[in-house]
């Protein structure tokens, strides 16, 4: 039985050197392998093997897309204070993975330092309007410099987004009463402009009624004198030897009568006082006759 003891543990040392010698390394991962502390290789993903005690897995180096969120402080032209959230997505290539694991000790802060002298080199040189307008502008020039400046330490900038620009409480407050104060000037001109536009419309809307009224009582009066012509020769055909003046007054005379009995009729009508001797209705007959007279000569004149 103490024979087989050394056996059994030569046994067992072997076994662990064996099974320790083996090693995984995740998907999209790999592992960096060194000897007596100098770099031999790089183990791809799956099952790996190395040499006990002389080799050893010295870290791994996830693949993946990584994304650092930063946030910059600077100036622009016209003196405002911004704030600008950023976003920055880089991965390790793949043939450059000694590169990214020993010639960088934080890519992280080295990562916003090139972002940070970018930032400083572009964002002051524009007003606050310009830096809103050039967001993507922004965001492109970024990667542009990081893209140059990464690429020698094993690093891809696969993207970088600006996800906001944010002024001064104070400032952003004061663009947005700007805002209100020109909105309420085009509501303003709007209204403005709508309410001419029904005066002028009112106007010219006048304009035509009173000229069509005019028109209207234009035709009434000539309506009236054709009646009365045809009423003076019907009048004197029955009886000769009337004048024409004549037959006016007396159909003037008529009209008036018919008139006082219609207001008369009327249930609405108040007190009426009339001077109705027969000369004043000879002189409102003849009033009324020469006021129609002249008319029609006004009427004929030429403008």
């Amino acid at each position: 039985m103490l024979s087989w003891v050394p056996i059994a543990v030569l046994v067992f040392l072997v076994l662990y050197l064996v099974l320790g010698s083996f090693f995984t390394v995740d998907t999209a991962q790999v592992a960096i392998i060194t000897r007596f502390g100098k770099f031999l290789r790089v183990a791809d993903p799956g099952l790996n093997w190395k040499w006990p005690f002389v080799d050893r897995v010295d870290g791994r180096v996830s693949l993946r897309v990584n994304q650092i969120t930063l946030t910059m402080e600077t100036k622009t032209k016209d003196n405002v204070f911004v704030t600008i959230p950023i976003s920055v997505q880089n991965r390790v290539r793949p043939e450059a993975v000694y590169d990214a694991y020993y010639r960088l000790a934080n890519p992280d802060q080295q990562i916003q330092s090139y972002v940070e002298q970018v930032i400083l080199g572009h964002v002051p040189g524009m007003t606050l309007d310009e830096v809103f307008a050039s967001q993507s502008g922004i965001a492109a020039a970024v990667k542009k410099e990081l893209d140059v400046d990464m690429a020698g330490f094993g690093y891809e900038i696969v993207n970088v987004l600006v996800t906001d620009i944010v002024p001064d409480e104070k400032v952003k407050s004061a663009m947005n009463d700007i805002n209100a104060a020109q909105r309420e000037q085009v509501a303003a001109n709007a209204r403005g402009e709508a309410e001419k536009i029904l005066v002028v419309k009112k106007a010219e809307a006048e304009a035509e009624s009173k000229a069509l009224q005019g028109q209207g009582i234009a035709n009434q009066r000539k309506a009236i004198i054709e009646g009365l012509q045809g009423s003076i020769e019907q009048f004197q055909k029955a009886i000769g030897g009337t004048s024409a003046s004549e037959v006016m007054q007396l159909v003037l005379v008529t009209q008036y009568f018919d008139t006082l009995k219609s207001i008369g009729e009327n249930d609405k009508t108040n007190t009426l006082f009339l001077s109705h001797s027969p000369g004043t209705v000879g002189d409102i007959s003849t009033q009324i006759l020469q006021s129609m007279l002249v008319a029609e000569k006004a009427r004929d004149q030429p403008v």
